[in-house]
This record gives C-alpha cells, structure tokens and sequence, in this order.
C-alpha cells in the first residue's frame, strides 16, 4: 500500500480537523460559549471514531463520521449565520451560552491587536467587581475571527466528505458483503 493513497489522505485530514476541532474548543471554552462546547465535544469525539473507524477499516464507523460531517457543516453555516447576523440572528443574544451567562466570545476582548480597558462602574447599586470592558485597536473584529474558524471547519468537513465516500466505496468493493455487515 502506497503513502499516498485515499485512507492516508483521509487520515491525514480527519487528524487535520481533529486539531482545529480542539483549538476551536480550546478558545470556546475560554468564552464560555456552551453551545459551541457541545458541538466541538461532540465532533472530536466523532472524528476519532473516523480515524478508527479508517484505520482499522470499519465501515460503519465511517458512515457515522460521514453523517456527522454533514450536520457538522450546517452547525458551522449557522454559525457564520449568528456572527454576521443574517436571517435575524443577532450575536449580541445569549443563544451560544445557552441564556446562562453573559459571556460572549473569547476574541470579543482578546482578537489581534485589540487594547482591552476595564471601567469601573459609577453607579451605587453596582456591585464592585462588576466591570464593564472597552475594545479597541482591533485588527480583525471578533466575528470574523468566528467566522473564519467556522469556514476552516467546513473546509476541512467538505475535503474529508470527499475522501470518506471515495474510502467507503473501496471498501465496499474489497470486502465481501456478509463481512462488511457482520462487524
């Protein structure tokens, strides 16, 4: 078997989303955007069923990971919906933290180049430690920054949906039917 074959590839690449997946959950979870936690959760638990699934040629665990790509990629279409407001949506509701908290993303206050200023609250009835914080000096606002993270998702989703279908089809075509349905 050659290096460059489409189970390397796909390989190659569901290890590629995996990492993005994690950096994604990583920044999340700093935000405290609890939707988007679960949604990363879930798909690096799914895309190491893939690899598994790939690397030790279990058909069905590629066709979970091929199912998931899909609503993978409506879930990052949405969010660049949320970011950029489109349809109604506006980013400034609490929808991605699930109505618990205030928090919003984590590159609202700490994107490339942004100088970040807590004021203190004036009024009497505040309570101290409650802050309010003033960006400014962006390079890149925070949406697009979301927005950005949610189009690699679907890059690297579309490109492993590729090689998922054209790995399957392989498989299907090496083994025999009563072994393929029998694992």
């Amino acid at each position: 078997m050659g290096c460059c074959t489409g189970r390397c590839t796909l390989i190659f690449l569901c290890s590629l989303q995996l990492l993005a997946a994690l950096e994604r959950q990583i920044f999340d979870f700093l935000g405290f955007q609890w939707a988007p936690i679960l949604g990363n959760f879930l798909q690096i638990i799914v895309v190491i069923l893939g690899l598994f699934g790939t690397i030790q040629f279990r058909p069905r665990y590629i066709v979970v990971y091929t199912v998931w790509t899909a609503l993978w990629v409506t879930w990052n279409v949405f969010i660049i919906c949320f970011y950029l407001e489109v349809g109604g949506l506006s980013k400034e509701t609490d929808l991605m933290t699930f109505n618990i908290s205030m928090h919003r993303s984590w590159w609202r206050e700490h994107g490339p180049g942004c100088i970040r200023r807590v004021v203190r609250p004036s009024s009497p009835g505040i309570l101290d430690d409650y802050s309010y914080v003033s960006v400014t000096g962006c390079i890149i606002d925070f949406q697009y920054l979301e927005v950005i993270h949610s189009a690699i998702q679907i890059l690297l989703s579309v490109s492993c949906k590729g090689q998922q279908v054209f790995h399957l089809k392989h498989l299907l075509q090496e083994w025999p039917k009563c072994i393929i349905f029998n694992l």
